[in-house]
């Protein structure tokens, strides 16, 4: 066989169910891996000859090639680019991930970003050569005060789970300088995952608040497990059932009346912000994601940013560094003395993430106060509005409208064979990113749908409209169809169990075939 043929074999042997010779689908090109590619003696550019030296390694001496791929030029852009094609996200399209809040991240944000007086400074600079970047710090700290109705700020927090960090740190600080030894912390049950894994983390026992037939914290169990071992209580407000809690003024006053902190996990602030100031809810304290409510990106594991706002009785706590005024300009307060002697000391190397801050702050800037309060209110539009056009298909958990994401659970699917698993995979097959599935856990099949406030009523209408003739297909008993999809994609649908067990995390080359000579 020659190596045309072997080839030809390879790509429909690996993706017969393309139904084409060259395992691509029409423009849609298959793209091996970058070290599959590998050609020795092809290099995108042209690199001296290296001098002669004598060899200082002994028996460590590198006996043959280090493993990087020869590759041209031409063939590295066309992979990677052909890589980028094979990506979803929020800038080709609809991407209904509750909980996530993926927004559009407008351009101008980038493009101060993007400014030389903040894309070229170093952390390491003297602070009189940065006065400026300290000022946006500044004023984007006394905006997230503004905004929140809180006395202080934490700016140097990475994202939002290690905001929980901080806050929660603060709290067992505040307890241990009261002397008190307070071990037990309450997590709503349609809380984040990083709720309790947070309060763990700080040595504190975690005990589950149950949620009402409303969706929301259930008042009476909460009052019923507080008590003075008890050191704070952790929800989300609005909560991951997409509802606003409203007895929080209730939950809040119980929470101080024994003793404890009020700590609000701040992921779904974009549906409040400019309406609602969590102060004025009695939060202590909580984590703000910049990327869900100011834009900044999200996703692909970084860089990150996750402020936390501080009540008076927290703020002596906040971690190492304070940006403070001096008398001769911004001055970086790094250690533990005068104000900042009960400090929590560093959470992070540096003060935060300057691109995010710049980001954030244009975002605030570019709105103002009444575009922030519209952000809001579209955002709970959106949601409803997507609640209302699937309400008759799908099957809402709770009565009532709902704040910026929209719940389904699974009863629409009942005796059909299908699973909400199903339903997301034929989702891409329709050129939608699903929506969260399973979560919160307090929904048995939860679908979960935030369209946040950047898009459009055609996008939401065509995004409702394909749910609508999916919910129709399960119910007419097309199965087959739902455990195939995907079926248009790059790749089949995965064993996802297996990949998550087992992940394949290291490329190895094939041994070649040893002939009977050797």
């Amino acid at each position: 066989m020659n190596e045309w043929s072997k080839a030809i074999s390879n790509f429909t042997a690996d993706l017969g169910a393309s139904g084409t010779y060259s395992g691509h689908r029409g423009l849609q090109i298959e793209e091996p891996l970058l070290f599959e590619r590998d050609s020795e003696g092809r290099c995108g550019v042209d690199l001296p000859a290296p001098p002669k030296a004598k060899n200082r390694l002994g028996t460590n001496a590198r006996k043959g090639r280090i493993g990087l791929p020869g590759i041209s030029e031409p063939e590295i852009v066309r992979h990677f680019t052909r890589l980028s094609q094979k990506n979803y996200a929020i800038d080709t399209g609809l991407y209904p991930l509750g909980s996530c809040t993926m927004k559009h991240n407008p351009r101008l944000n980038e493009k101060m970003a993007r400014l030389a007086g903040f894309a070229d400074i170093h952390p390491l600079q003297p602070v009189s050569t940065v006065q400026g970047a300290l000022a946006v710090i500044d004023q984007l700290a006394h905006w997230l005060k503004v905004l929140t109705g809180m006395p202080a700020v934490a700016m140097s927090p990475a994202a939002g789970a290690h905001g929980e960090l901080c806050g929660m740190m603060a709290i067992r600080a505040a307890h241990q300088a009261k002397g008190e030894t307070r071990n037990k912390v309450l997590v709503a049950e349609s809380a984040h995952g990083t709720n309790p894994a947070t309060a763990a983390a700080c040595g504190f026992t975690v005990e589950a608040v149950p949620a009402n037939a409303r969706g929301r914290v259930d008042l009476a169990a909460l009052k019923a497990q507080l008590g003075p071992d008890v050191a704070a209580v952790m929800l989300t407000n609005p909560n991951t059932c997409g509802l606003f809690e409203t007895e929080i003024r209730e939950i809040s006053d119980a929470v101080h009346a024994a003793g404890a902190y009020f700590y609000c996990d701040g992921a779904n602030f974009n549906a409040i912000v400019g309406r609602v100031r969590p102060a004025d809810l009695g939060v202590d304290v909580m984590h703000i994601n910049l990327h869900k409510t100011f834009s900044t990106p999200h996703g692909g594991g970084g860089p990150g940013a996750g402020p936390v706002v501080l009540a008076a009785a927290l703020a002596p706590f906040a971690p190492l560094p304070w940006v403070v005024h001096g008398k001769n300009g911004f001055e970086v307060l790094e250690k533990a003395e005068g104000a900042a002697t009960q400090a929590l000391g560093r959470l992070k190397g540096f003060h935060g993430q300057m691109g995010m801050f710049v980001r954030a702050l244009a975002y605030m800037m570019s709105h103002g106060a009444d575009g922030l309060r519209q952000v809001a209110s579209d955002a709970v539009l959106n949601a409803n509005y997507v609640l209302a056009g699937l309400k008759d298909d799908l099957t809402a958990p709770f009565e009532g409208p709902c704040m910026h994401e929209a719940l389904f659970d699974d009863r629409f699917l009942k005796d059909t064979g299908v699973t909400t698993l199903d339903v997301a995979k034929a989702l891409i097959d329709e050129g939608f990113h699903p929506m969260t599935m399973y979560f919160p856990l307090v929904v048995h099949g939860a679908l979960l749908i935030e369209p946040t406030e950047t898009e459009s009523k055609a996008t939401l209408d065509r995004f409702i409209g394909v749910l609508k003739a999916l919910a129709a297909e399960a119910r007419e008993g097309k199965v087959d169809k739902f455990r195939a999809a995907p079926t248009l994609t790059p790749r089949r649908r995965l064993d996802e169990t297996s990949a998550a067990r087992q992940p394949v995390l290291r490329w190895k080359p094939e041994e070649p075939a040893r002939t009977a000579a050797e």
